[in-house]
């Protein structure tokens, strides 16, 4: 396979692993995977959770972890690539993006939202930082590309494309969610990646395109390729490789899993995801769970109204606690069945 190369810069295998927060991709994920070849990816979302003044010093704890996390993944990757992922609606984005970017981040990568001042945001660090927009419609591409070509006279250095497989907050609608095909979506793809290569022929160079969402295997990969990606990203299948940083009994939630026991959720900020149903979505069900503290992690989010608090939710999952917190997903967890390693699933998907 070719390498991906994201502008001056190239990562062996055109992999990139999927950021998940909070707490499951961190720097022993994410080095690990660049270290074996692929974009290894940090989740910036509530990343200070285990710092001691976390509950007292949200912010600056967030802060802290992310740069120790970079500085420990890319000492561990040995000079491979290293990104961060940061949610558009965290109400920390532009001093997590600032902090990425003064920590040697190769790339951050951006949804959950719309990044539109994320190149302003990098300024200065264009060398060293690239930026990729998260999209899920060719639609969705143009209004960013549009957007950063107006503002900053720039287009992106890579495009990751989302699908209705993935797993967290999605960019669809429950309905679409419900309804789209593979092979619908394979059509969306292509508009997606024609609709990127106008700004790329515009700015006179080719912007490479990831897709992610439902990639399980080397048929998956194969098949973005030939749908004319460059590369893919897959988070699911790192959470059960020895190095994911997320508890044992997180990981093994994920193999006991089957197909009835994976549904499509309404997170407190209104976005849909995937999850793994647990007692805990089920209290969910019956009324709202009681927000007892709120760390302000997303814009949009009223504690008051708030069905559940998601960063409890998430730390509690990723501590191993799987039945009283919320343990997002992709569509195939249901299909693994062993742990591995990254070397031998990055060798699998590849070789």
């Amino acid at each position: 396979m070719k390498p991906l190369v994201i502008g001056n810069k190239a990562a062996r295998l055109p992999i990139v692993q999927g950021g998940m927060g909070v707490g499951v991709s961190l720097s022993g994920l994410a080095g690990a995977v660049a270290h074996a070849g692929g974009v290894g990816v940090i989740s910036a979302a509530q990343i200070g959770f285990e710092e001691p003044d976390f509950l007292t010093n949200c912010h600056e704890s967030n802060l802290r972890a992310l740069k120790k996390h970079l500085a420990l993944a890319k000492e561990q990757s040995r000079g491979g690539l290293v990104g961060v992922n940061i949610m558009a609606a965290t109400k920390e984005y532009e001093a997590q993006v600032r902090a990425a970017c003064e920590a040697g981040a190769d790339l951050i990568i951006s949804g959950a939202g719309l990044p539109a001042d994320l190149p302003g945001m990098v300024r200065g660090y264009e060398t060293q930082t690239k930026i990729a927009p998260i999209v899920s419609s060719a639609k969705s591409a143009r209004v960013i590309l549009k957007l950063w070509d107006r503002h900053y006279q720039r287009t992106a250095n890579l495009v990751v494309i989302e699908g209705p497989e993935a797993g967290g907050h999605l960019g669809f609608t429950r309905e679409q969610l419900e309804s789209i095909t593979r092979m619908d979506y394979d059509r969306e793809i292509r508009a997606i990646i024609e609709a990127v290569q106008e700004y790329g022929r515009k700015y006179g160079r080719h912007i490479p395109v990831v897709v992610g969402g439902g990639i399980f295997d080397k048929a998956d990969v194969k098949h973005a390729l030939e749908l004319g990606a460059d590369g893919v990203q897959l988070a699911t299948r790192f959470v059960v490789t020895k190095e994911c940083d997320a508890a044992q009994a997180f990981k093994q939630a994920y193999l006991d899993a089957d197909a009835s026991s994976i549904e499509i959720i309404k997170s407190p900020v209104g976005m849909p995801g995937r999850a793994i149903r647990n007692a805990f979505l089920e209290k969910v069900s019956r009324g709202q769970v009681r927000v007892n503290r709120c760390l302000s992690c997303l814009a949009a989010c009223n504690p008051a109204k708030a069905p559940y608090c998601i960063t409890q939710a998430l730390i509690a999952a990723v501590r191993g606690d799987v039945e009283n917190g919320l343990i997002f997903c992709g569509t195939n967890a249901a299909r693994l069945k062993q742990m591995t390693t990254v070397p031998e699933l990055m060798e699998e998907l590849t070789i």
